[in-house]
């Protein structure tokens, strides 16, 4: 038998079980906190203050290029989901990635490739036509790229490297086969540890790898197109 609930043992039940969820209440939130800010490589959270980069790379022609009277179009490039995030990727060590803290690009790696290669080729006025692929030309051929890295690598050196490795087909849909294949590393170090440093190195290495791909595109066209099919 319990003995009979006084007016004082009432009062504490019912403060208890007021408590209790706000208690809870509490908990939860501080849990949630715990996993947003783990969520996030490199410390900080979503509500921060970031600073967002457009690397606009200028790649002048080569004069040795070969003009081809043939028509390019570029494919979507392909990449891991963590490669083509719009934070800025860094590589502390070999086995491990995070971000850089308040720092975002303007657009996914993908396109900023994308983007660079089709304004290279454009500019140097040797295609008789190069575009998007679904943009309303037919192509002759078709550039396929997989971006594989797009990161600031430090390799055991003071200052990072801006690391872009690029994976590049070229197709001839009219014979159904790859042209040419190549991969292209590029790797320029930063002439510092900060972000805006780490940035300008990623426009110089964009530049470098929009040059040679675009170089190799033309070169290899040119081979193909002399060749019988």
């Amino acid at each position: 038998m319990q003995p009979p609930m006084t007016g004082r043992t009432r009062q504490s039940a019912h403060a208890r079980a007021s408590l209790a969820p706000q208690a809870r209440a509490a908990v939860l939130a501080l849990v949630c906190g715990l996993l947003a800010g783990c969520s996030l490589l490199g410390g900080g959270n979503q509500r921060e203050s970031s600073t967002i980069y457009a690397p606009d790379p200028r790649v002048a022609p080569d004069p040795a290029w070969p003009s081809a009277d043939w028509q390019l179009t570029i494919s979507p490039a392909s990449a891991a989901r963590m490669i083509d995030s719009l934070r800025i990727a860094v590589r502390p060590v070999p086995a491990e990635v995070q971000v850089y803290k308040g720092a975002s690009w303007s657009k996914p790696p993908t396109q900023m490739l994308e983007d660079s290669i089709l304004r290279t080729l454009e500019d140097s006025g040797k295609l008789r036509a190069v575009a998007r692929q679904g943009r309303g030309i037919e192509g002759d051929y078709r550039l396929v790229m997989d971006l594989r890295r797009f990161e600031a690598e430090y390799a055991g050196a003071a200052v990072p490297s801006a690391t872009i490795e690029v994976s590049a087909k070229l197709l001839h849909p009219v014979d159904r086969q790859a042209v040419a294949s190549r991969t292209f590393l590029v790797a320029e170090p930063a002439v510092g540890t900060a972000v805006p440093e780490v940035v300008s190195a990623f426009d110089t290495a964009l530049a470098e790898a929009s040059r040679q791909i675009a170089g190799w595109v033309l070169a290899s066209g040119a081979q193909h197109e002399q060749q019988p099919h």
